[in-house]
């Protein structure tokens, strides 16, 4: 027993352990407070306000993820600092080109709002370039963060974007500025937070100022792998992710896809709090590992177990009651969402576990493979979603992108544990 316990007290007090707590404890808090104003939300804006929103952010997110082309993951890898500082300074010039070619896409805001059939986006859509510098920018410093195990700043940043982005939604809500409130607020939150996240952290991020281009090209050259294979694959994800949003709407409606862009928000806001904090801890701690030739098995082993023992159980309680919890939590007019999380369940759970363990994919560089895995998940989704939109039922759509989304995550398992089997024959 006194073994046990010294056991458990060294890795609580592991650089590990208390790195995984800083972040996943904001997590929590920013995703509490994110999670506990949609049942005010809801009865402040109709499913339709939900559905422009979710169609906004979806569009937005992909062209985010083409204006860091995925640089963000080179900054933690250099053993140099001058590299990380040139890695950064890659993705951020390429932030600035992908903003100023989506500003000119505006006067086209109206074609695009019709292609959709949703009207209303073209009154917000001028607001999508700020929506993207900014969320590349933070991704770009949050790796700078990550590197320099500056988890505080992190941490601060998770905070006050959840603070006052639900502040704002609410507050708009209230003042029945409807159509528009919940986007604009989604630009308001990341900007202001990311104004205190480099107040706090200046003395780190003013390494940044000074652009050296002959240094950026040699790092733009060194980790050519990220835009090569690693950004269409993470499109292609993203693009797979959203395309219940994207290809749904035209077919079903703002209303239903709010619905739906309902199931997804509180269904991943918890589960990306938890994989999404572990990914990034996971990534620099394997990093160090790999470096410095330890062995990770042991490592990955135990998280694959105690992560199982724990999720199995929650979500097998979560399925029987989830329609009556958010017709309770939301309003009766959201049953419906609880059924899609119902849905979604398996692919959650594995979600949860799988998540994490990509780190390993950057961290041996095998995006190429990644890459032909995404391809073929969004084939299986678009099938799924294609049934749907024939029999013109989006419940079928629904069920048959989550079971495609169930296989994908399944399908990595074997990859992953040949990476760490490789890696381990060679210590």
């Amino acid at each position: 027993m006194k073994k046990i316990g010294s056991n458990i007290k060294r890795i609580l007090q592991s650089d590990l352990a208390k790195n995984s707590a800083k972040l996943l404890s904001a997590n929590v808090i920013a995703q509490a407070i994110g999670l506990l104003v949609y049942p005010i939300l809801t009865r402040l804006y109709l499913p339709a306000d939900f559905g422009l929103f979710n169609l906004f952010i979806s569009i937005g997110s992909i062209v985010a993820l083409v204006a860091t082309s995925e640089y963000q993951y080179a900054i933690v890898l250099p053993k140099e600092e001058k590299t990380a500082v040139a890695c950064f300074h890659v993705g951020f010039l390429i932030a600035c080109c992908v903003t100023l070619l989506c500003a000119l896409t505006i006067p086209f805001s109206t074609s695009i709002a019709v292609a959709f059939k949703a009207p209303d986006l073209a009154n917000w859509y001028f607001l999508l370039p700020f929506y993207v510098f900014f969320i590349a920018l933070w991704t770009l410093l949050n790796q700078w963060y990550t590197r320099h195990k500056n988890f505080n700043n992190i941490s601060c940043y998770q905070l006050s974007q959840s603070i006052i982005g639900s502040g704002a939604k609410i507050g708009f809500g209230l003042g029945r500025f409807l159509n528009g409130g919940l986007i604009v607020s989604s630009i308001i939150a990341p900007i202001t937070a990311l104004i205190f996240s480099v107040s706090s952290g200046w003395k780190q991020v003013k390494k940044l100022v000074s652009i050296d281009l002959s240094s950026c090209k040699k790092a733009s050259k060194k980790y050519a792998n990220f835009p090569k294979y690693s950004l269409p694959r993470v499109l292609i994800n993203h693009l797979s992710c959203n395309l219940p949003i994207l290809l749904l709407t035209p077919f079903f409606g703002l209303t239903e896809i709010g619905f739906f862009g309902m199931a997804i928000t509180l269904a991943f806001r918890p589960i990306n709090m938890i994989s999404g904090s572990l990914y990034q801890v996971f990534f620099q701690h394997t990093t160090d590992k790999v470096n410095q030739h330890i062995s990770i098995k042991p490592f990955f082993s135990k998280f694959l177990k105690n992560t199982l023992l724990i999720i199995v159980p929650a979500f097998t309680l979560l399925y029987f009651i989830l329609p009556s919890l958010t017709d309770w939590l939301l309003g009766s007019e959201w049953r419906i969402t609880g059924e899609y999380i119902q849905f979604m369940l398996p692919w959650l759970l594995l979600s949860a576990v799988i998540v994490p363990l990509g780190s390993l994919t950057d961290i041996f560089m095998k995006q190429s493979w990644w890459l032909t895995f995404e391809i073929i998940v969004i084939a299986m989704r678009l099938a799924g979603l294609g049934l749907g939109i024939f029999y013109g039922s989006i419940k079928i759509a629904i069920i048959g992108y989550c079971i495609a989304s169930t296989i994908g995550y399944i399908i990595q398992i074997p990859w992953y544990k040949t990476l760490i089997t490789r890696y381990e024959k060679t210590l």
